[in-house]
């Protein structure tokens, strides 16, 4: 253990307030999600994905992939948004092995209802807090630290479009802009 680079005392305060910070705000949008739309975050989010998705299909695979669930939770909950009606499982056309998963038009207006008391959420808690300058520093460092992982073997997010997409105007467009 001699080569073990220890926390120091300024590094260990930094790991546990980010530690803290996300805790906390993982536990303000599951709380706001099902207060208001009777939905957890990661129902939420398997929807978002959808709805942002050519034809609002998605692979089963392909999806796990992009919110980096296994493929026993994401088939656990897409079984209880298929219970809502709020996704169904289809075959894709001419392989019938590979299984898609569909947002319906009533996971849509629940994904468009669910939207704008989880937008004000996210706004709340992660950006109000911070000027401009400092929400651009922080996003700069969260690039910084995601390319640590390039490489490494470990699944990292798609980056965002550099500039956020209008709101929606449609109903075919991406439901909130805070996925």
């Amino acid at each position: 253990m001699a080569d073990t680079r220890w926390l120091d005392e300024e590094e260990q305060r930094t790991w546990r307030a980010y530690i803290r910070m996300s805790q906390l705000l993982q536990e303000a949008l599951e709380r706001q999600l099902q207060r208001d739309s009777g939905m957890p975050h990661a129902y939420y989010m398997i929807l978002v994905v959808l709805s942002e998705s050519p034809g609002r299909v998605l692979t089963m695979t392909g999806l796990a992939d992009l919110l980096q669930y296994s493929a026993s939770r994401l088939s656990h909950a897409i079984s209880r948004l298929e219970e809502k009606g709020w996704v169904r499982r289809v075959k894709r056309d001419g392989d019938r092995r590979t299984t898609m998963a569909e947002l319906t038009g009533e996971g849509f207006a629940a994904l468009a209802a669910a939207a704008p008391g989880h937008v004000a959420e996210v706004r709340r808690v992660l950006f109000d807090p911070l000027t401009r300058a400092e929400m651009h520093e922080f996003r700069a460092l969260l690039d910084k630290i995601f390319q640590g992982f390039e490489g490494s073997g470990e699944a990292v997010p798609p980056a965002p479009p550099a500039s956020p997409p209008p709101p929606p105007a449609r109903e075919d467009a991406p439901a909130d802009g805070a996925g």
